[in-house]
């Protein structure tokens, strides 16, 4: 869908071909996995823009139907003159010219009925890279130790005791056999076929995962948890598995773990990964019954990835090294099997898409390759992954034109969810720019707090927080920090406010109750400012309690 928005609106003609009666992928309804990785920031803040119109606000996952909008994900690409939108097509072969893809064919799964799809482009979005393995694209695929494939599921009580017939087709399982399903939870861990074929046995897998749930189901039912689940009943079970990991299609660039936690800077990084490194194995407590095939996973996260910022994925990830007019976007992008576990989750996933449908723009305009993008045009690419997500044009020749409901820019931390700093009086210094020592950790949870977030600190822990600002005319200041009470927050917080000639006063703030002026700030005291650096100083000694940085406001006293 990014991909498809995006060449659109960019003045492509776009053909989406898509093997399911709706669109979203794991996003969708069939599927329910809510929409991760972080939008909207890094060095193109605007790329997210278009992923942000139609991705779920599941509060759960596996989320409720009507969250993942599946009628609002279609009328929203329908919308789209430049796209022509062809759903329950299954795309099967490949034909070529040279080592070119000249065109696919798909088959209509109601009814059969084959149709060619002509193009200069191609993107595959399938996760399997399939169209790249039927054009002869390299590609890589770990033999073993792969990340598998989810059925998700949920149940709930019904107002009246329920049966539930036996299942002898399904896994004979016992209460001790799975993590119990809280919440009315089935939940990403019911995953299995990490060392299966997870293509020629894509179905087995997925009907592994079913006999999974339904071998607990039963003992929940009609073995040992019975007398507990007299009212229990089967809501919804994932018919399509949601798969992780399979071959991915290799470019220019073959993103490494190393490249990510190093930061390594590549000059066409742009679609920021922010999801941890994030890997998947069977979880040894519930492997004992099925060693061989186990159907509950763990989750191992290297966590050295910058969640905020992000990581800048390179473009030349996006295309095929030995395909000329192949794009990829999706978990079947040039990468390891480690930098796998940080791009593949699906808003992370559809940014890419955003990318690959600008390049192919560029590719239709100047009649280039998606290689000669970089090669040739990546200033150009660059400057437009600057537009609003809802910039459009009807051809490729023509001038972008921005609606008025285009989004506002975001930072390149993401949008902002806090108060804006630019609209609250005198000088603001955010915790974000404050110099930190020892450890804190970052919170949104607290409202109203001031842009980005917060910071927290345990009492006594030696850690401190100094905000600093550079006076260039002397005067009397009133020094206000913002803070959000919490039961759990200090009591006697200690204040150290300093200028040049040294310290101007100390105080101690009660974080347990709420700050008595508008916006969650409170005076700590007026000061007579010297020109040169003044800063406030925020410790964690005899605090009583958890220590709240949020932000300084800096407000001139008029005699």
């Amino acid at each position: 869908m990014g991909s498809a928005l995006s060449a659109a609106r960019a003045g492509c003609r776009v053909a989406l071909v898509q093997n399911r009666p709706v669109l979203g992928g794991n996003g969708s309804s069939e599927v329910r996995v809510w929409a991760m990785g972080n939008i909207r920031r890094g060095k193109f803040p605007r790329v997210g823009e278009i992923i942000k119109e139609f991705a779920d606000k599941a509060t759960k996952s596996p989320g409720r139907y009507e969250e993942f909008g599946d009628a609002e994900k279609e009328a929203i690409v329908r919308a789209e003159k430049n796209i022509d939108l062809f759903l329950n097509h299954h795309a099967h072969r490949v034909h070529k010219d040279g080592n070119r893809i000249a065109s696919i064919e798909a088959f209509d799964t109601r009814t059969s009925a084959e149709r060619r799809f002509q193009g200069r482009w191609f993107v595959d979005c399938t996760g399997h890279g399939t169209i790249g393995t039927l054009a002869g694209a390299d590609t890589v695929m770990e033999e073993k130790g792969r990340m598998g494939m989810s059925n998700m599921w949920r149940w709930d009580n019904a107002s009246d005791p329920t049966n539930f017939p036996q299942t002898p087709w399904a896994l004979d399982l016992e209460m001790e056999d799975f993590p119990y399903p809280k919440e009315f939870h089935g939940q990403w861990f019911w995953e299995s076929g990490s060392d299966k074929k997870p293509l020629n046995d894509a179905e087995g897998i997925r009907d592994w995962n079913l006999r999974a749930v339904f071998g607990a189901f039963n003992a929940m039912k009609n073995r040992a948890g019975a007398d507990k689940h007299k009212e229990a009943i089967l809501t919804w079970i994932a018919y399509i598995g949601g798969p992780r990991e399979s071959r991915r299609l290799l470019g220019d660039v073959i993103l490494e773990q190393d490249d990510v936690v190093s930061k390594r800077d590549f000059p066409d990084g742009c679609v920021p990964s922010t999801w941890s490194i994030d890997l998947h194995y069977p979880k040894k407590q519930y492997s004992k019954k099925f060693p061989e095939n186990p159907f509950i996973a763990v989750a191992v996260h290297d966590r050295r990835v910058d969640r905020s910022y992000g990581y800048p994925v390179p473009y030349r990830c996006f295309y095929s090294r030995n395909i000329p007019n192949l794009f990829m976007a999706g978990r079947c992008i040039s990468v390891s099997h480690q930098a796998l576990g940080t791009v593949r989750v699906m808003k992370t996933c559809g940014m890419m898409g955003e990318v690959v449908g600008k390049a192919a723009a560029l590719c239709t305009k100047h009649a280039c390759d998606p290689r000669d993008v970089y090669d040739r045009y990546l200033a150009e690419l660059l400057q437009m992954l600057q537009l609003p997500g809802k910039a459009h044009r009807d051809t490729v020749n023509d001038s972008f034109t921005i609606p008025e409901d285009a989004l506002e820019e975001a930072s390149a931390y993401g949008p902002m969810a806090g108060l804006d700093p630019k609209k609250l009086e005198g000088t603001i210094l955010d915790d974000r720019g404050a110099k930190r020592e020892g450890k804190w950790t970052k919170g949104e949870g607290l409202k109203p707090f001031v842009a980005f977030g917060y910071h927290y600190a345990s009492a006594d822990s030696g850690a401190s927080i100094r905000f600093s600002h550079e006076i260039k005319t002397p005067g009397k200041i009133d020094v206000r920090l913002a803070y959000q009470p919490h039961e759990n927050r200090g009591t006697s917080v200690p204040i150290t406010v300093s200028g040049p000639a040294g310290v101007l006063l100390e105080t101690t703030v009660d974080m347990s109750k709420a700050a008595p002026l508008p916006n969650g700030f409170h005076s700590v005291g007026t000061i007579d400012a010297a020109e040169g650096t003044l800063s406030l100083t925020i410790g964690t000694g005899k605090a009583g309690g958890t220590v709240h940085a949020d932000a300084v406001q800096l407000l001139p006293v008029t005699p």
